[in-house]
C-alpha cells in the first residue's frame, strides 16, 4: 500500500470523536494527515466538543479537547492530497463561509478524490454544491440541506456508513467502524495481520 495524503478540515467545535479518532486512525495505518483551520497555523489548536446522544430530541454538547493542528492553512493545495476528511460538530457552519474552503472541498469532488465526511459534514458538502446528484448520509437534521442541494439524503442506523463512488458519509461518531472502513477501500489501504 502506498501512503496517502490526507487533508483534514477542522474548526473550533468539531465534534471530538469525529476530529481525533479518524485523525488517529489514518496515522495508524500508515497516512499522512494535515489537520488544518482557516487562519490558523501549524501548533495552534481548535476547541473541540463532545457531541453524546442520551435521550434528548438532539444529541447534548459537553467542552472537548485542545486539538493541536499540525499544518497551515494558507499553504494548502488541493492538488497535493490524495482525500478530504470532514468531521461533524459545529465546525462545517463555520467552514461552509470561507470561500477557499468550499473551493477545496469542490476541487477534491471535481478530481473524484476520496471524500469521507461524517454528521454535520454534509453542510459544508451542500454549500460546496458537490451532493447533486448524489446520496449522502448524515446526522439527520442535515437531511434539509443534502435535499436542498440536490443530494438524496440517506437514513441509516447511527453506526452505519454509506459510500456512493467518492463519498463516503455516516450520521455520527458511532460509525467509525464503518465509515473508516469504507473510506480506507476508497483509499486503496489494506489492513493485513
Amino acid at each position: 500500500m502506498a501512503a496517502k495524503k490526507i487533508l483534514m478540515l477542522v474548526g473550533d467545535y468539531a465534534e471530538d470523536y469525529e476530529t481525533m479518532v479518524p485523525f488517529q486512525a489514518l496515522l495508524m495505518v500508515g497516512h499522512t494527515v494535515h489537520a488544518v483551520c482557516p487562519d490558523k497555523k501549524a501548533g495552534d489548536h481548535v476547541r473541540t466538543a463532545i457531541h453524546d446522544f442520551e435521550g434528548d430530541q438532539t444529541y447534548s454538547e459537553k467542552p472537548g479537547h485542545r486539538f493541536a493542528l499540525n499544518f497551515d492553512f494558507d499553504k494548502v493545495r488541493a492538488e497535493d492530497y490524495d482525500a478530504l476528511v470532514i468531521p461533524g460538530g459545529r465546525a462545517p457552519e463555520y467552514l461552509r463561509l470561507n470561500t477557499r474552503v468550499l473551493g477545496l472541498v469542490s476541487a477534491f469532488a471535481e478530481a473524484d478524490k476520496p471524500i469521507a465526511a461524517v454528521c454535520h459534514g454534509a453542510q459544508l458538502l451542500a454549500a460546496a454544491g458537490v451532493l447533486k446528484g448524489r446520496a449522502c448520509s448524515a446526522y439527520p437534521a442535515c437531511a434539509p440541506e443534502v435535499e436542498l442541494a440536490g443530494g438524496e439524503f440517506v437514513q441509516l442506523e447511527v453506526d452505519q456508513a454509506h459510500t456512493d463512488g467518492n463519498l463516503v458519509t455516516a450520521p455520527a461518531w458511532p460509525a467509525h467502524p464503518a465509515w473508516l472502513a469504507q473510506f480506507l477501500v476508497r483509499l486503496g489501504t489494506r489492513i493485513e495481520p
